[in-house]
């Protein structure tokens, strides 16, 4: 039997990172390792899910979405038990999961607004995993909250400038832009660890333009800049 396996593999680094950094901005409850295994029972849910939209391989799609919804609700209980509350990021999540499932039905996965979209969802994620513990959201939160959305929203830039969008001049000066602002304005107000955060993100997106990297080598960039983005924000918040 072939598993049903989501294949933007950058997302698995959107689906762990603001959620542990929601735990760090917070404190450990036991109950939020039944939570993360939800959530990715979850995320491994929306994906056939979505590609129901598509109208192809019904049966099969439909499958694979019961596999993973099951144990992710049996395990989404335990947070749910703990704080019910907790259910309002969920609600929250829906009209990005109605706008996804949009780009899916019109075969635009790849669209600029919908990698947005997910990485909202992934940050809510955050959101929620720090206000389980004591039902608040503190300023540490929505720094993590904040910082999820930027530095996602520079991959996909930096990503997008690499392979779909490598011969478009005004997505380059876009994703420019945007890697030169992020740490400007937070040295601006002040935090400067959280701009160290994004310094390499910035060093990428200008010395590795243009350069011809295959998907193997561009994944191992990238998981080691969210990796040094994930130790600098757990000392911010912790």
């Amino acid at each position: 039997m072939k598993i049903c396996l989501p294949k933007q593999h950058g997302a698995w680094a959107m689906l762990i990172i603001p959620f542990w950094l929601g735990v760090a901005a917070s404190e450990f409850l036991w109950s939020h390792i039944a939570f993360f295994i939800g959530w990715l029972f979850l995320y491994l849910a929306t994906y056939p899910m979505l590609l129901l939209f598509k109208k192809k391989k019904i049966q099969y799609y439909t499958k694979w979405t019961i596999i993973y919804f099951v144990p992710a609700i049996l395990l989404l209980l335990i947070p749910l038990f703990v704080q019910p509350s907790i259910i309002i990021f969920g609600l929250i999540m829906i009209p990005f999961f109605i706008l996804n499932a949009y780009f899916s039905s019109k075969n635009r996965e790849r669209a600029f607004t919908n990698d947005i979209s997910a990485i909202c969802v992934f940050a809510i994620a955050g959101l929620a995993s720090s206000y389980l513990p004591n039902a608040e959201i503190s300023s540490l939160a929505i720094k993590v909250f904040i910082t999820s959305i930027l530095f996602f929203t520079g991959c996909t830039f930096f990503v997008k400038t690499m392979i779909r969008e490598k011969k478009n001049p005004t997505f380059k000066w876009l994703s420019w832009g945007f890697h030169l602002a992020v740490p400007f304005i937070w040295c601006l107000l002040g935090e400067w660890l959280i701009a160290i955060a994004f310094i390499p993100s910035l060093i990428r997106a200008f010395v590795f333009y243009g350069k011809g990297m295959t998907m193997k080598n561009l994944g191992i960039l990238e998981i080691i800049n969210s990796l040094f983005f994930f130790i600098i924000m757990v000392i911010v918040v912790a």
